[in-house]
């Protein structure tokens, strides 16, 4: 297969890797190239951490961060220092065009995982995000949850861009300007998020014990160095076979069906309204003013 003036080598394609859907690894292929143009924006400069499947999208896999090996030479890389390893460097893959995509989809990577930040200046993310998933309700009230997200966001005047995860719950994210700290997008997403727990009448949560947790829970967590989030236009590798999907706020409501997003139907969107959420990518949102009304 050739993308890019390049030849990928791509075995099994007739591999089923949802029986209960019919789809096969070549239709997940297929569905990666006919989204590339907006996905991949989404992917550049960020380093990659593969998630290598080893029998499609629901057997044993392993996280892996160090770029492999067999990894070509014409895959850029970016080297990281990685605090779990007490400052050694980290060789991270950057998934930078299509050829690259599909390598890393022959590797095994079925959903796709970046850091928040670029890595040229990897102390500094471009969004914040708020990850929320329900514990014990239906999607219905995460629609509610997140929509009072957005109202106490633009209260801050602050745009933002939510999504399916391609499972149970949505992420919301905040594009900022490349000037904040891990530290200040952390804090600052705790300290909303512990707004809306106060002004949510108990549908949204930010308990940590699974035992005692009920509602909505916004996860701030993954505002962190070097954590990995799953990208925008990712099939995931669940029962469904859904796509985390890009959505226009009119989107979200009570009726929403995240499973609703297969890969055939995110192809159609992205032909008919392309990137929803190229905005993100150039947003400059500061969070200055933001934190200073909030405390």
């Amino acid at each position: 297969m050739r993308a890019c003036g390049r030849a990928v080598r791509m075995t099994r394609l007739q591999q089923l890797w949802w029986p209960e859907h019919g789809l096969r690894k070549a239709d997940v292929v297929a569905y990666y190239r006919a989204v590339a143009d907006a996905l991949l924006p989404h992917l550049r400069g960020r380093p990659f951490t593969m998630k290598r499947h080893y029998n499609g999208p629901r057997s044993p896999f392993a996280w892996v961060k160090d770029a492999p090996p067999e990894l070509p030479e014409w895959v850029a890389v970016s080297p990281q220092p990685a605090r779990s390893r007490g400052g050694a460097l980290v060789r991270y893959p950057l998934v930078n065009d299509e050829a690259a995509l599909l390598w890393m989809l022959e590797f095994g990577c079925v959903d796709l995982h970046v850091w928040s930040s670029r890595a040229d200046r990897p102390e500094r993310p471009d969004w914040v995000l708020f990850d929320l998933d329900p514990a014990d309700v239906g999607f219905a009230d995460v629609a509610r949850a997140a929509r009072l997200l957005r109202e106490a966001l633009e209260a801050l005047g602050l745009a933002s861009w939510p999504r399916t995860t391609g499972g149970a719950g949505l992420h919301v994210l905040v594009g900022v300007e490349r000037r904040h700290t891990f530290a200040e997008v952390r804090e600052f997403a705790e300290v909303v998020a512990g707004a809306l727990v106060r002004g949510s009448g108990g549908l949204v949560t930010t308990e940590r014990s699974l035992a005692r947790r009920r509602g909505v829970f916004v996860d701030t967590k993954m505002n962190g160095h070097g954590q990995q989030v799953v990208a925008a236009y990712s099939v995931r590798p669940r029962p469904e076979a859904a796509v985390a999907t890009p959505l226009v706020w009119d989107e979200v409501r009570e009726t929403l069906d995240p499973r609703a997003f297969t890969m055939d139907a995110v192809v159609e969107r992205v032909r008919r309204d392309g990137d929803l959420h190229a905005g993100l990518l150039t947003a400059r949102q500061r969070l200055g003013g933001a934190l200073a009304r909030l405390a």
